[in-house]
C-alpha cells in the first residue's frame, strides 16, 4: 500500500487531494512540518525535511507537484490527459502554477501571518499583491474561453494549479474581481475529493 507523508495544513494537501481523486488505496501517515519531518526517522525517507513524501513500493517521491504528476499518469484515469500535447500542457501549468502563484502567495502569507511581527515587511506583502494581479489577468482570460485548463473536463493541471491558488483563502486575498477565476476555483476546491482531503 501507498504511504504518505503530511498533514492537510500544509502543501501536502495538494497530494492528499490527488490521491483521494485517483481514488488509489494508501495510508496517510500525519508528519507535521515543523517537528515531524526534522526526524532522524523522517529524513531517513526524504532527507529535506519537507512534506510531501510519497513512497510506492521501491519509489520514494517529494516535491508535491512531482508527486501529483506521478499519481496522475500512474493511477488517474481521466485525471492525466490523453494526448502528449495536453500532457505536456498539464505539466507547463503545474510549473505555471509554482512559480508565478505561489511565491506571491508565500510571501504575503509571511509578512502579514506567519513571521513575528518585528520581522514582517508590508512592502513585500504589499509587492505580494500587485505582482500576483498579472497571473491572475492571465489565468482569467484563459478561463474565459473553456471551462477548465485542458478543455471541458477536469484534470490534473486544474488540481494542481486550484491547489496553489486555494492559499487565497488562508491568506485573505480576494480574487472576484477575477470572476473566471473565482468561479473555477470555488468549483474545482467543491469536489468531494477535496473534501475528503480537508477532513483528513
Amino acid at each position: 500500500m501507498m504511504k504518505l507523508y503530511g498533514i492537510s495544513g500544509s502543501r501536502a494537501l495538494r497530494s492528499m487531494w490527488a490521491i483521494e481523486e485517483v481514488g488509489a488505496e494508501y495510508e496517510l501517515v500525519p508528519t507535521d512540518f515543523m517537528s515531524d519531518s526534522k526526524k532522524p526517522d523522517y529524513l531517513a525517507i526524504n532527507p529535506n525535511g519537507r512534506i510531501p513524501t510519497l513512497v510506492d513500493g521501491d519509489l520514494v517521491l517529494c516535491e508535491s507537484m512531482a508527486i501529483n504528476l506521478y499519481l496522475a499518469r500512474t493511477y488517474g484515469g481521466a485525471l492525466w490527459p490523453a494526448s502528449e500535447p495536453d500532457q505536456a500542457r498539464a505539466i507547463q501549468w503545474s510549473f505555471w502554477g509554482m512559480t508565478e502563484i505561489e511565491p506571491h502567495l508565500i510571501a504575503i502569507l509571511l509578512n502579514e501571518m506567519m513571521l513575528p511581527e518585528e520581522m514582517r515587511d508590508p512592502k513585500l506583502a504589499a509587492a505580494a499583491k500587485k505582482g500576483i494581479r498579472r497571473p491572475l489577468a492571465v489565468l482569467d482570460a484563459h478561463l474565459a474561453d473553456t471551462k477548465c485548463l485542458l478543455g471541458r473536463e477536469f484534470t490534473i493541471a486544474d488540481l494542481n494549479v486550484a491547489s496553489v491558488l486555494s492559499m487565497v483563502g488562508l491568506v485573505g486575498y480576494d480574487v472576484s474581481e477575477f470572476g473566471n477565476v473565482a468561479a473555477w476555483l470555488a468549483e474545482c476546491t467543491s469536489r468531494p475529493a477535496m473534501k475528503r482531503a480537508q477532513a483528513l
